[in-house]
């Protein structure tokens, strides 16, 4: 289970010293050059103290904790805008599954309210009641990061062997399914897998559309933020890599667009 983390955006920070004063842990420091605060975070416990001296703003939560109820009290305020465009509310993360017991009761509770509910997943349900969740959904936003086991666990820590025996039995229940495949180079899709991925989609009557996602940094700025090293340097032309197996793609008569 998540739990809420630390963020500390340096440009925020005034050097004003507040927080050294109130961390139980000693976790903060303030560098003399910049005169800007620094975080151990071997030290750091999350315990939010230094949040509620900070001013600026620098340092704030990753993360809140709701009940079901609170988080159906949000989804609610829209149900207008769900009934007149079609649309609904869309479960995702991190991945959902970890989450079993409260995503379900989640997503039953918007069902019995008449609002759709898609869970956007890697489809890595290894339990019974993970399953349920993707059996029940209305529409599956279904992650496909290879087919190569073995690369699929160096890369992610799991083999996809559950993932592609999961979506398998989906399409042969008839679920509304859009596979999203996020390209990275060197990492989940390239020139000699492409066509074999392809061909195992055009098999599965209950895939609508693929969405290829190309890859980006948007998030660098995150792991700066929790103090966190961002290892991956992509360097080739990830949108023409995209282009690419969005034709290979099309020609085995596949529903296909970028990004989604």
């Amino acid at each position: 289970m998540g739990y809420p983390e630390i963020k500390y955006t340096v440009t925020e920070c005034n050097g004003c010293g507040k927080c050294l004063e109130i961390c139980p842990e000693g976790a903060l420091k303030l560098e003399p050059v910049s005169g800007k605060i620094m975080i151990d975070r071997k030290l750091c416990t999350n315990c939010g103290k230094c949040i509620s001296v900070c001013y600026t703003g620098a340092l704030q939560y990753f993360g809140t904790y709701y009940t079901v109820a609170e988080v159906f009290n949000i989804i609610k305020k829209d149900e207008q805008y769900y009934r007149s465009s079609g649309g609904g509310a869309t479960i995702g993360g991190g991945e959902p599954l970890f989450q079993a017991s409260f995503t379900y009761a989640l997503m039953k509770t918007c069902q019995e309210n008449y609002i759709h509910v898609a869970i956007d997943t890697c489809g890595y349900a290894v339990s019974k009641e993970q399953f349920r969740i993707l059996s029940e959904a209305d529409l599956l936003l279904y992650d496909l990061k290879g087919l190569d086991p073995d690369v699929h666990k160096k890369n992610t820590g799991v083999s996809n062997e559950i993932i592609i025996s999961n979506l398998k039995k989906l399409n042969d229940m008839g679920k509304s399914i859009i596979i999203r495949i996020p390209i990275i180079p060197g990492l989940t899709v390239n020139e000699d897998n492409a066509e074999d991925i392809a061909a195992m989609l055009a098999q599965l009557k209950s895939v609508e559309r693929v969405d290829l996602l190309p890859y980006h940094t948007y998030g660098t700025i995150k792991y700066q933020q929790l103090g966190r090293e961002y290892n991956l340097d992509i360097l080739c032309d990830v949108q023409a890599l995209a282009e690419s197996t969005k034709r290979i793609l099309e020609s085995y008569s596949l529903n296909v667009q970028l990004g989604g």
